[in-house]
């Protein structure tokens, strides 16, 4: 009956009804102002283009959604459809997430770019899938790390000693403890709050963030130096994802490796002007030297292997070979 009902409307002239858009609701924590929130944006409206409006993307930035610790969870239980996390987010629950982080290890531009469709990418996008999220996109957001802090720049690795400093996890947080720092983990968001009450003594941030995010109200020193690189990756629910239609994942697919793009050129250029937009907002900037970064490396080097070896086993082993043949 329900064919022969369809059919005489058909007869009668009048349009088939239109389904409904897919809605697909998008968390993160960044604000307004950060390069990666307006890639972020565009994304979105890449999605709706290429899904032909088949898509409604709705994107709630600055956590006005859900909270950074919240994000994985709601998106796996399928509480929402889509979110955005930094890797140093998974923490221990995917330790693998962290292998960016190693000191100078993953800053190079080309190994950056090529990230999104590399074996090492792919690797990780079947372990968050085990986790219970599929990953959409890889937005590359910083090779370039801002210290800061109030006073005295943290240029040697004594000016470390008892500071307490914004960490990321466990896992990499272990280069800035073997530099005699304490690091308490913490999301972007957190920081200048911390900073300004005192609870902790320094941020590390990228740079760009450093000024988009206002350090400079409530710190007066900055030293950046090429430290480690981070990304932001927009993840969906896999059950939501799966009941898509193929052109509809496509869609998605194809804004993903677009905004890839758009998020290298993005950070670049957030990265190049921040110190200097800093300085203007009476930041003394530092930039580190060669010799300075070997020293460090030295130090922090070894301390984030030992740590990352011993949370990772043989897939850290196997991410670290993949990671190395990116630009190879």
């Amino acid at each position: 009956m329900k064919h022969l009902i369809y059919g005489a409307v058909l007869a009668a002239g009048m349009a088939a009804p239109v389904a409904a858009a897919e809605e697909m609701r998008c968390s993160h924590q960044l604000p307004p102002g950060h390069h990666i929130a307006k890639v972020i944006d565009q994304w979105a409206a890449e999605i709706e283009s290429q899904s032909n409006g088949e898509i409604d993307v709705q994107v709630f930035g600055a956590n006005s959604l859900v909270g950074p610790r919240e994000n994985i969870v709601s998106v796996a239980k399928g509480n929402i459809e889509c979110a955005f996390s930094i890797n140093p987010q998974w923490g221990k629950t995917l330790p693998l997430m962290n292998v960016t982080l190693k000191p100078y290890a993953v800053t190079d531009l080309e190994t950056l770019a090529a990230w999104p469709s590399s074996d090492a990418a792919n690797f990780l996008n079947e372990k968050l899938l085990e986790k219970g999220v599929h990953n959409a996109v890889w937005l590359f957001t910083t090779r370039m790390t801002a210290i800061t802090s109030n006073d005295k720049p943290l240029i040697n690795p004594a000016d470390f000693k008892g500071v307490k400093i914004r960490g990321l996890n466990p896992v990499s947080d272990a280069f800035l403890v073997a530099m005699g720092a304490a690091p308490s983990a913490m999301s972007g968001s957190k920081v200048y709050e911390a900073l300004s009450t005192g609870v902790i003594d320094a941020g590390m941030t990228d740079v760009a963030a450093a000024y988009s995010r206002k350090y400079y109200e409530v710190q007066d020193q900055a030293n950046v130096m090429p430290l480690f690189s981070v990304f932001f990756h927009g993840y969906l629910n896999p059950a939501w994802y799966n009941g898509l239609s193929d052109s509809q994942k496509a869609a998605i697919d194809t804004a993903g490796a677009k905004a890839a793009e758009w998020a290298v050129a993005a950070s670049e250029e957030a990265s190049s002007a921040a110190p200097d937009q800093l300085v203007e907002k009476g930041m003394a900037v530092h930039m580190q030297t060669a010799e300075e970064q070997a020293e460090w490396q030295a130090i922090m080097g070894p301390a984030f292997d030992k740590s990352f070896g011993e949370a990772t086993g043989e897939d850290g082993v196997k991410l670290i070979e993949l990671v190395n043949g990116i630009a190879g």
